[in-house]
């Protein structure tokens, strides 16, 4: 193991032997290179006449660059053909953080880690996995998940998908069946590891405050019992909330500091929040219970977690974090914001609206959902798949078939005006197939 290794792995054994042991073996063996980085960043400091230790080419002080390149952007060559840091741009996290704060209210007061900027959450998410996941870990998430977490865990890293029904009986969160899933896991286990994402994809599902606090508590209790929790939130799609009683805040805010035990992690990003999909700006940010001064153990966390952002893609595109940092700090960011909000929020609506009709019934259920971008059917007579290909073939219509009954519609990407026909084509292609 690498001495620089060894020295993070005792600053995190010190402050919480329970975090070092929810390690993966890869994430004990990371570390965060001193060699060329840490003199490169010691020579942009002291190097007053000529420093010749970073890997670009420069020209007249500033980095090389193509004028037609330049041509696209209206930023300088510092703040976009330039490598960023493998953390990310150190304003950019610090602006991040401030507006996660304002965003999570139950977050304050508490300490947890400066957020480490990925290529997205996709990438996060991947990162996450080389620190915390080992083969033949089980993660738990509902029944109704992101395909892509089957590629990064169990393809990518060899962990098991344990899944639990995300729906009551009753429609909402089925808090039971998600605590007799975890409990059934912790019986051969040491350590737990779950993945919250809300609003869901793919249903557009957030708990309400009562179930997310239900959540919490039994996260809480399991950990009480002597067992470790690692909880990953994907907020992906954090703040598209449209009911009054679903929960505002990312689970994160209520699990960060809360036992010794557990070890929350936030992914989250601007991709979805901020409507900038193809810019792949995310971020990772750590929060649990720590002795002593927890700035250092963070700091050693971060380091690791540099070091698998620096061992796979060495940093996040500098210009798209300028690009990202320009936005939040922008007078007019607030007003924006809250414009394509609404516009999302009536679209939701108007899918509700649509979907209340009597018409409809014998056709589909539809899953709860209040948040998000998107929302599903469940198809009571027709095969999901031919519906599909049937909506294409006949009427140009593309949606997504999920299983042999689920069809998920993105209404994120249909105008508002356009929704009640959208529907009208499901049903009469549900029909056609009736028929036969």
């Amino acid at each position: 193991m690498n001495p620089i290794a060894k020295e993070l792995n005792e600053i995190i054994k010190e402050a919480n032997p329970n975090i070092y042991d929810m390690l993966s073996p890869k994430g004990k063996n990371l570390y965060f290179p001193r060699g060329i980085l840490s003199q490169g960043a010691e020579a942009k400091e002291r190097a007053h006449k000529y420093n010749a230790t970073i890997g670009i080419a420069t020209e007249n002080g500033v980095p090389m660059h193509l004028p037609s390149v330049m041509s696209y952007i209206n930023l300088g060559p510092d703040q976009s053909v330039s490598y960023a840091s493998s953390f990310g741009v150190l304003s950019l996290r610090k602006t991040w953080q401030r507006h996660m704060l304002g965003k999570n209210p139950s977050l304050v007061g508490k300490d947890i880690s400066l957020p480490i900027v990925t290529n997205a959450i996709t990438h996060g998410l991947s990162v996450t996995a080389e620190m915390w996941i080992e083969e033949d870990d089980v993660i738990i998430l509902p029944d109704k998940i992101w395909g892509n977490y089957n590629l990064i865990f169990t393809v990518l890293h060899g962990a098991r998908i344990r899944k639990y029904p995300l729906f009551s009986s009753k429609g909402g969160f089925n808090l039971g069946a998600f605590e007799d899933t975890l409990h059934e896991e912790a019986v051969d286990r040491e350590k737990v590891i779950v993945i919250l994402n809300f609003p869901n994809n793919p249903t557009g599902y957030t708990p309400t405050g009562k179930e997310g606090k239900g959540i919490a508590e039994i996260l809480l209790a399991l950990a009480e019992k002597g067992k470790n929790v690692l909880v990953m939130a994907d907020d992906a799609y954090f703040g598209l909330f449209y009911d009054a009683d679903s929960m505002k805040e990312s689970l994160f805010a209520l699990l960060a500091g809360a036992h010794p035990r557990i070890m929350a992690i936030k992914l989250d990003a601007a991709t979805k929040e901020n409507f900038v999909w193809g810019l792949r700006v995310g971020f990772i940010t750590y929060g649990t219970l720590l002795k002593g001064n927890p700035t250092a153990t963070y700091d050693a966390l971060e380091k690791k977690t540099a070091g698998a952002v620096r061992g796979t893609i060495s940093n996040s595109p500098h210009l798209s974090q300028s690009i990202i940092l320009g936005s939040l700090t922008s007078e007019n960011y607030k007003e924006e914001k809250e414009e394509k909000f609404r516009i999302m929020l009536n679209r939701a609506s108007r899918v509700k609206e649509a979907l209340a009709k009597e018409k409809y019934k014998a056709a589909w259920d539809v899953y709860p959902f209040n948040s998000g971008y998107f929302m599903c059917l469940r198809l009571k007579t027709v095969s999901a798949e031919e519906l599909r290909v049937h909506l294409l073939d006949q009427y140009g219509v593309g949606v997504i078939s999920l299983g042999k009954t689920d069809i998920r519609v993105a209404f994120s990407c249909v105008e508002e005006e356009d929704i009640p026909e959208l529907f009208d084509i499901i049903l009469q292609g549900t029909k056609d197939l009736e028929k036969g």
